[in-house]
């Protein structure tokens, strides 16, 4: 497991990240595992959300909570400061799989809206967790929590330092892996079958890494029109899942 990275972002960092937005926030709260260092929130957001009764919670209006987040971030009356969760292990995740399982392995992909949006889906669709390579993967933030919308709480997140091994363990635990490539000549419903799948998803522009395709059992395409060359990474996730989801 490689060391968490700083974040750059000025408005929490990598070690103590601010979430914000009432999804995200009631999410962290109701995670018994989830650390909540401190807490803002206007008057009335702080009548409903249930703060743990060791939490101080900082009364203030709508301007004071802006200045805590990102600028115009959709804070929605509420803002707290939190430890990250504990890290997932991918020989924990492998061995409490059910026999039909559908897994995310993500290839790069670093933009923290999309990463958000890919749990979300995951979680929607009930997928068991997703896999990222740690040096190339963004770390919790209110970004990923917002666009997650609870599901940063929910859906286990491992990452790894080599995700060309990774992917040899998930195969070793039966699951067969789809690398979803728009030159593949073969559709995912072609490709789906076995009860547990992993879909690995490469970064939007680059897509999968040479290595990353070497690694996988077959390599298939969505089947969307020539009116567009490609989806954007999250919209395939969730397509993607939905197909797996459904299948057989």
């Amino acid at each position: 497991m490689g060391r968490r990275k700083k974040s750059h972002q000025s408005h929490g960092t990598a070690l103590r990240p601010r979430l914000w937005g009432k999804h995200a926030v009631a999410a962290a709260l109701d995670n018994p595992s989830r650390k909540i260092v401190k807490a803002w929130a206007t008057r009335e957001t702080a009548g409903f959300m249930q703060f743990p009764k060791d939490v101080a919670v900082t009364l203030a209006d709508v301007a004071d909570l802006g200045r805590l987040v990102p600028s115009d971030a959709p804070h929605q009356g509420v803002v707290i400061e939190v430890e990250p969760l504990d890290d997932a292990w991918l020989d924990d995740l492998l061995h409490n799989v059910p026999e039909r399982a559908v897994l995310l392995v993500l290839d790069q992909v670093t933009d923290p809206h999309n990463v958000g949006a890919i749990l979300r889906s995951a979680a929607a669709f009930g997928a068991v967790g997703i896999v990222t390579q740690d040096r190339h993967s963004p770390p919790e933030s209110g970004v990923v929590a917002k666009a997650a919308s609870g599901a940063l709480e929910r859906v286990p997140w491992v990452r790894v330092v080599n995700l060309a091994r990774a992917l040899e363990e998930i195969g070793n635990a039966g699951f067969w892996r789809i690398g979803l490539a728009g030159d593949a000549d073969t559709d995912l419903r072609e490709a789906l079958g076995p009860a547990r799948v992993a879909l690995v998803l490469g970064a939007e522009g680059a897509g999968l890494r040479h290595n990353t395709r070497e690694h996988c059992d077959a390599l298939a395409r969505l089947p969307i029109s020539d009116a567009i060359e490609s989806l954007n990474v999250s919209n395939a996730a969730a397509v993607a899942l939905y197909a797996a989801r459904t299948h057989g």
